[in-house]
């Protein structure tokens, strides 16, 4: 008897008709059953209208904005952390706490209040950081030292700006809440198909983070002049403050 080597026709054949086992059974006919009933015209729908509105400047823009100013794989890692923030939401959708939400107007006006709460505080902390770094340039300056940029934020750290922003962020919810389960079929595996949409957000998302955080990093010459650098910083932390005090505003009337 001849040997089977794996690269040759034979070995192909011969690892092609090794029957699967029971859980590997299960796994590929689950997949199959989600991929069925999610059809692709449905999924392509869904990556178009997450386009727009990722394209739509919100609070990761604008976080991952600040964020890449001073380092730009800091702003990758927030648009990572702000990935992981639409798989998470994407899992609590499968799960069922996101209909446990929806049916509880008081535990969702809370959940909008603590997600403008740390909107509010990422836009005042933000503000107060680029007033200390203006005047310590301004220092330098003076004494005829090395301007000394600070680095606010590590990788790690603006990893968990970003889910945080996501997770805590009311119109990302409200999306996940009154979008995503129209795409999910009636009587499918709801995680997931809740998992794969979660997926093509996440994606999506991350892509276009990621290229506002290597555009900063392309202009980070003109926008490292300390007047635009300040300028930026503080018109970003701004909008953030602002869009944290119209959330709690919103939660706290609701």
């Amino acid at each position: 008897m001849f040997p089977v080597w794996p690269g040759s026709r034979a070995g192909a054949l011969s690892m092609h008709e090794r029957p699967l086992t029971g859980s590997e059974r299960f796994r590929f006919g689950r997949l199959c059953q989600i991929i069925e009933l999610v059809t692709l015209a449905s999924l392509a729908a869904f990556a178009g209208l997450c386009l727009v509105l990722s394209v739509t400047p919100g609070p990761d823009t604008f976080l991952v904005l600040r964020i890449a100013l001073n380092r730009p794989s800091a702003g990758i890692a927030a648009a990572a952390g702000s990935a992981a923030g639409a798989i998470m939401w994407a899992a609590l959708v499968g799960v069922g706490l996101a209909a446990i939400l929806e049916q509880s107007a008081e535990l969702f006006r809370w959940v909008k209040i603590a997600g403008g709460l740390y909107l509010l505080y990422l836009g005042v902390s933000s503000f107060i950081k680029s007033r200390k770094a203006a005047k310590a340039a301004k220092a330098t300056a003076a004494g005829g030292g090395a301007e000394n940029t600070p680095l606010p934020y590590s990788r790690l750290s603006a990893l968990g700006a970003g889910a945080l922003s996501t997770l805590l962020n009311p119109k990302v919810g409200l999306f996940y809440l009154a979008v995503v389960p129209q795409f999910i079929p009636h009587g499918g595996d709801t995680m997931g198909t809740s998992l794969i949409l979660g997926v093509v957000v996440a994606v999506i998302a991350f892509a276009y983070l990621s290229m506002i955080a290597v555009v900063a990093f392309k202009a980070m010459r003109w926008l490292k002049r300390p007047k635009v650098s300040t300028a930026v910083e503080r018109v970003s932390s701004g909008v953030i403050a602002g869009l944290g005090v119209g959330v709690v505003a919103s939660g706290a009337t609701s």
